[in-house]
């Protein structure tokens, strides 16, 4: 094996394809892939004949004076961590220079991140956005629903089905959601976003399968589907209108916070989002998700 055949041979390639089949979020994996490509591509430009610990320092110091931001910094040094880690379980790297890679300290966060989220007014000037005189407008006002209403991913929101719109309890719920790390949950649907799916289905004649797709220009539905970026788009062009600088995963934020100053209680939140921890939660305090007093009831939001 040779110290740092990475170096000096194109492996780097297909060990940024191993990289990239371990990861599970297709989000994750563009994010990892675009680090990677400009690391390897500075790598190369500069004339690096060796990966280690001493030129991952280096590159750091580099992206600390493009004055990036710290967790888009630590983001890159996450993925080329894994680079290294998977050229060393491959032959192509000596293990001691990988772990040296590994310990390479990340950018200093200043303060916490708490990130965006919507007030509720924005939230409700957001929500009645989309002209709903048009197909698209439905559609788009039912997206926006469902990710202010229960705090869906939006790779959750192009997977929604009819299927997994059920009742239980005396209300409507948004059955075994498929989220990150394969975990499965079921989210309480707040009655005007259910509205605003009735509204959508009506309207483009859908009845059964994927409840999000394609809108021709000409005003007809044009696919069976749409990707999780489509999705990330319809929250864009609107945000975009009414001077709000978020993004798609900002409305998941905006739902815990609304719901949390609405009252709602702390861990009924965690779990209609589903985080990693939320078993290990459960277990804890013995939490049952509440059908009758669920989260998205809290929100204050209707559809105009």
């Amino acid at each position: 094996m040779q110290e740092n055949a990475l170096a000096t041979r194109d492996d780097f390639i297909a060990i940024k394809h191993l990289v990239l089949d371990g990861l599970d979020s297709d989000h994750s994996k563009r994010m990892y892939d675009r680090s990677l490509t400009d690391f390897l591509a500075w790598y190369k430009e500069q004339g690096h004949t060796r990966l280690d610990k001493a030129t991952v320092q280096t590159y750091r110091a580099e992206l600390q004076a493009r004055n990036l931001a710290a967790s888009s910094i630590n983001q890159r040094l996450s993925a080329i961590r894994k680079l290294a880690a998977e050229a060393a379980d491959n032959g192509l790297m000596d293990p001691s220079l990988a772990a040296g890679v590994s310990r390479v300290k990340g950018a200093k966060m200043a303060g916490t991140r708490t990130g965006n989220w919507l007030t509720r007014e924005q939230a409700q000037e957001l929500l009645n956005a989309p002209d709903t005189a048009t197909l698209k407008g439905l559609r788009d006002q039912a997206i926006l629903a469902v990710l202010l209403g229960s705090g869906l991913r939006r790779s959750e929101a192009a997977a929604l089905t009819f299927e997994h719109v059920q009742q239980r309890e005396g209300r409507w719920i948004l059955v075994d959601l498929v989220g990150k790390g394969n975990r499965v949950r079921t989210v309480p649907l707040p009655s005007w976003a259910k509205a605003a799916l009735d509204n959508w289905a009506t309207e483009a004649g859908l009845t059964g399968g994927l409840i999000f797709r394609a809108v021709h220009k000409g005003g007809y539905v044009n696919g069976q589907s749409m990707t999780d970026q489509a999705v990330a788009d319809v929250v864009r062009f609107y945000a975009g209108k009414l001077g709000f600088g978020l993004a798609a995963h900002d409305l998941r934020r905006t739902f815990a916070k609304l719901a949390h100053k609405g009252n709602a209680r702390l861990e009924q939140i965690q779990l209609s989002l589903g985080h990693a921890s939320i078993k290990t939660t459960e277990r804890y305090l013995g939490v049952q998700q509440d059908l009758t007093d669920a989260p998205c009831d809290h929100l204050g939001l209707r559809l105009g």
